[in-house]
């Protein structure tokens, strides 16, 4: 397995996200656990006032 780095676990979370890959599929992708990639889709998630409006 690769070394998890910020960039392959966000990567990783983008291709889940999207379902191109399947948790596990990412995970292996970001080079970690199912349960560090859930742990940082929780962290990393949107929230309500995150995205900037549309004029």
């Amino acid at each position: 397995m690769y070394p998890m780095t910020s960039k392959s676990v966000a990567t990783a979370l983008t291709l889940y996200r999207s379902r191109t890959l399947t948790l596990e599929q990412a995970a292996t992708v970001g080079g970690c656990s199912t349960t560090q990639l859930e742990e940082s889709a929780r962290a990393f998630a949107p929230t309500p006032g995150d995205a900037p409006a549309d004029d």
